[in-house]
């Protein structure tokens, strides 16, 4: 546990870095997406962002095998997490209702909602594991802070 932990500090202090009063929102997003990619490479499949845009999530930047290019209001993971507004842990993709099948490798999953300064989703971030059960709490309190470093970006 603690050696995710202190992968994870390092990771933060790398985005942070990388960054920092960076504006080119697509690049923050592309490097985000790659940083966190390579922290994890034996647990994460894939690693994106989906934005909110014309009422809907629309993929990102991301890096990892081809991706659903839409997800409506409320439906799969990332539809659910952005109407909630709350980050979801799917142990078990195959288990969670309406789950959008984007990839047949796909096993687990974490959404993480991003905020704007009036607490509206803006994005989330979507991470695939073709393990089981890849995901904890750990990786919540994490992602949740990578994706209040990234809202200051968008």
């Amino acid at each position: 546990m603690e050696d995710k932990k202190s992968r994870y500090e390092q990771l933060c202090a790398q985005i942070d870095s990388l960054i920092k009063g960076e504006r080119n929102s697509i690049g923050v997003l592309a490097n985000v997406s790659a940083a966190l990619h390579d922290a994890f490479p034996e647990n994460f499949f894939w690693v994106g962002f989906y934005l909110v845009k014309d009422g809907e999530l629309q993929l990102g930047p991301f890096q990892g095998p081809v991706a659903c290019f839409r997800i409506k209001y409320g439906r799969g993971v990332c539809g659910t997490a952005w109407a909630e507004k709350r980050t979801i842990i799917v142990p078990d993709v195959e288990q969670f209702p309406g789950h959008i099948a984007c990839s047949s490798l796909s096993r687990s999953e974490i959404v993480v909602p991003i905020f704007d300064k009036n607490q509206e989703v803006v994005g989330v971030i979507d991470i695939d594991s073709t393990r089981f059960n890849t995901f904890d709490g750990i990786d919540r309190s994490y992602l949740e802070r990578v994706a209040l470093m990234v809202e200051h970006s968008l």
